[in-house]
């Protein structure tokens, strides 16, 4: 059997489907907040032995509930589509569900060290921090989900890689556009 993590560069349509197949939970889970978080502040509005904030208002109980949520969610629809063919990820309801759930957790994770860190260099929050904002989320849901999961090869994982600075910068600008956030970074 050959290894998930062959060293093959090569990406056909098929595999680039299944790349962002794959990552879609991490993406919403990533997004959710933005549009259903709020409230309280994770840190509890707590500082640091630093005196610094631990993440800032800007990280929510309820944006990492929902995050988690709607990622674990859309494995559903991951399920779904790749039911629609034999190329595309083999995956149970069951699998679909916690790969979802593992890279919600990851993207969290990957997401709330960024925050912590933009506080240990007094940077305010919303403030840009190039590329832990872009691909932290994504290295860390990497990393919690692959192990259970070892789907992509290295190709579709640095097509991943590429590819989601893009996609995070085109989706804060919509939502800036649309008012949800209040930088378009």
């Amino acid at each position: 059997m050959v290894s998930p993590m062959a060293l093959e560069f090569t990406l056909t349509v098929w595999d680039v489907l299944n790349a962002f197949i794959y990552i879609l939970p991490a993406y919403i889970a990533n997004a959710s907040p933005v549009i259903f978080g709020g409230g309280t502040p994770l840190d509890f509005g707590k500082n640091f032995i630093d005196g610094r904030r631990i993440f800032g208002d800007h990280k929510t109980i309820r944006g990492l509930l929902s995050g988690i949520l709607f990622g674990t969610l859309t494995g559903i629809i991951v399920y779904f589509i790749t039911q629609i063919d034999a190329r595309l990820l083999a995956l149970t309801l069951s699998d679909a569900l916690m790969l979802g759930f593992l890279l919600s957790i990851g993207t969290h994770i990957g997401d709330l060290l960024g925050s912590f860190i933009k506080r240990r260099l007094n940077l305010k929050p919303g403030a840009p921090f190039v590329p832990m904002d872009q691909v932290g989320f994504l290295i860390f849901a990497i990393l919690i989900a692959y192990p259970f999961y070892p789907l992509l090869n290295l190709a579709q994982l640095l097509l991943l890689l590429i590819v989601t600075p893009l996609v995070h910068i085109g989706s804060n600008v919509i939502a800036w556009l649309l008012k949800l956030k209040e930088h378009p970074w």
